[in-house]
């Protein structure tokens, strides 16, 4: 099918250009471990395979663009080459490579920004996409650097080499400000910082100093009202919520009591765990509770021993601090322990 011509794009830095025949024989020398690895070939394909690629690249072009793939060049030299493949939807998907010789030098970065900004003004796609395996520490430096925003990992994406290989979701938006931009950039920089879990739990006492103590669905210890904070929710804003949810109790949560780091456990991430006040109330009030079924089996307030049989130890350790933090200032504990015992 006819169409335009594949252009000849240039920011100053590198040029994108149409393959030529002559540079197959450039080019194919080029191919490394590294090449090899990360795109799982069985071996250093041949020249002949790397003729047929360009054929079928050029023939991607002619079928209204299903795949443009453009040689890049420094200074008349062909130093990699960049692709994207239309997925339908307005959709398209980027894999790039740069040659053994020419790699950190930012020549990858600038072939994909090239080439992302073609997507959008030419192509007319509103979103582009890449997949990188968690470890290509450089390609994934690539894509941050042309604006592609980390999503999420896709567990077991593809078969590589036998093995069944993780891969890092990446993408950009043609609505997507500028990551040029200090409100785009932040965005960026925002989408590949770490996400700690936040738990926010309420300590609730009669007068008798015991603690309300709740028996879970879902493991078989018992542990103190509460859960996960919920995105763009305060720890102490969820600690209420969750009583609430949990209980149908609605109780002002006090002062904050301890914070608890808790490292990754049972298939659990690291989280963070704020305990508030919840008060004192009178004994007898949890008969009137009305439990959320699906994750609370009973509560009880519980003295020292029966938090001892009942929780686990890192749980049995927190509560202890809970308690003496309740008559003293905040405490920070790590898995229980306070820090200067840790």
């Amino acid at each position: 099918m006819s169409g335009p011509e594949q252009p000849t794009l240039n920011d100053g830095v590198v040029v994108l250009r149409p393959w030529r025949d002559s540079d197959i024989d450039v080019v194919h020398p080029l191919a490394d471990d590294e090449m090899v690895h990360w795109f799982g070939f069985p071996g250093f394909p041949p020249r002949g395979g790397l003729a047929e690629a360009v054929e079928e690249w050029r023939q991607g072009y002619a079928d209204e663009r299903r795949v443009v793939n453009f040689l890049v060049e420094r200074d008349g030299r062909p130093v990699g080459n960049v692709e994207v493949r239309d997925q339908g939807d307005a959709l398209g998907e980027l894999s790039w490579t740069i040659y053994a010789p020419y790699r950190g030098r930012g020549y990858g970065t600038h072939a994909v920004r090239l080439l992302v900004q073609y997507c959008f003004d030419e192509l007319g796609m509103q979103r582009i996409q890449a997949y990188v395996e968690q470890d290509n520490r450089r390609s994934l430096r690539v894509a941050m650097r042309a604006g592609l925003r980390k999503e999420g990992v896709t567990r077991g994406r593809s078969e590589v080499a036998g093995a069944r290989r993780d891969f890092v979701l990446l993408g950009r938006l043609a609505s997507d400000l500028d990551p040029g931009e200090p409100e785009g950039f932040r965005a960026l920089l925002n989408s590949a910082l770490p996400r700690k879990r936040a738990i926010a739990q309420m300590a609730i006492r009669d007068e008798n100093f015991r603690l309300l103590m709740c028996h879970t669905t879902y493991k078989p210890d018992w542990d103190l009202p509460g859960g996960v904070v919920e995105d763009g929710e305060s720890p102490r804003a969820a600690a209420r919520r969750e009583v609430s949810e949990e209980l149908a109790f609605d109780v002002t949560p006090g002062r904050l009591l301890v914070v608890d780091w808790l490292p990754t456990w049972g298939g659990w991430d690291d989280a963070c765990t704020f305990v508030f006040d919840g008060g004192v109330h009178q004994a007898g009030m949890e008969r009137q509770l009305t439990f959320e079924p699906r994750e609370i089996r009973g509560a009880e307030f519980c003295d020292p021993d029966q938090i001892r049989e009942r929780c686990a130890d890192f749980t049995v350790r927190r509560i202890l601090a809970i308690l003496a933090a309740t008559t003293s200032g905040t405490r920070y504990l790590e898995n229980g322990y306070p820090l200067d015992e840790a």
